[in-house]
């Protein structure tokens, strides 16, 4: 999370390759992205901000030829793509080409394309942006269950109701730094909700039906506060 501009997008463009880092490693399940670009990219599976397809190809040949690019033998895709297609409802639409799709089912076949080889990690780039509830669920089912598997899933978003439903760790960016990590068990123990915790993070407070700038020595001594307590501690295999 994070106001715009905060570092969000450029955060994932490192992680995923697209962009080096300036300073720093970033390994991916042991692999480097900038030494080891090839066998980094084999672990991560991205959804961008913004989809771009083969549109002149079906849904399945696209899904066939992003699985052909990672490999996947016939056995293990059918099975990934019969999955994907029951929990996002194209199986209907599977064989027509993709310029005949919606936005909705345009975004569906970049989700699927992006995990048809089962990543350790998963990251998505807003991924639920111009999608209606009934596309917005099946997408959030789709994230729970890669988790439920043992992965990661990474994910930024603006929507406060879908991360409080769905995460189990927050990290808030600001002002291109790290302001806050911390745990929704973490986060409800200091009987905080994440709306609140966030503008306080972001130097901004409720004020009545208003949202406003906290003042600069309250917003340090807040900040402080955070960085000393112990909201940042990780315990392995219990985020996803």
């Amino acid at each position: 999370m994070g106001p715009n501009g905060a570092g969000k997008s450029t955060t994932i463009k490192c992680i995923v390759g697209i962009q080096p880092p300036t300073k720093g490693e970033i390994e991916i399940n042991g692999y480097d992205i900038v030494r080891q670009p090839v066998m980094a990219k084999k672990q991560l599976g991205f959804v961008p901000d913004h989809y771009a397809l083969y549109e002149n190809l079906t849904g399945r040949e696209y899904l066939n030829y992003i699985a052909d690019l990672y490999e996947v033998n016939k056995e293990d895709r059918d099975a990934k793509m019969a999955e994907l297609l029951k929990t996002l409802n194209m199986e209907k639409a599977i064989d027509n080409q993709m310029h005949t799709y919606s936005h909705g089912m345009k975004q569906k076949m970049t989700i699927m394309a992006s995990i048809i080889h089962n990543p350790k990690l998963w990251i998505l780039d807003e991924p639920l942006t111009g999608l209606d509830p009934i596309s917005i669920f099946q997408v959030k089912e789709c994230m729970k269950d890669h988790a439920a598997k043992g992965n990661i899933v990474f994910f930024s978003s603006h929507i406060i109701d879908i991360i409080e439903k769905i995460c189990t760790r927050i990290i808030i960016i600001n002002n291109h730094h790290v302001a806050a990590n911390i745990t929704l068990k973490e986060l409800a123990e200091k009987g905080i909700g994440l709306e609140e915790f966030y503008l306080k993070t972001i130097g901004q407070e409720i004020v009545g039906d208003e949202v406003k700038a906290v003042s600069s020595d309250k917003a340090d001594g807040e900040t402080a506060a955070d960085e000393n307590s112990d909201v940042k501690t990780e315990k392995d295999g219990e985020d996803k």
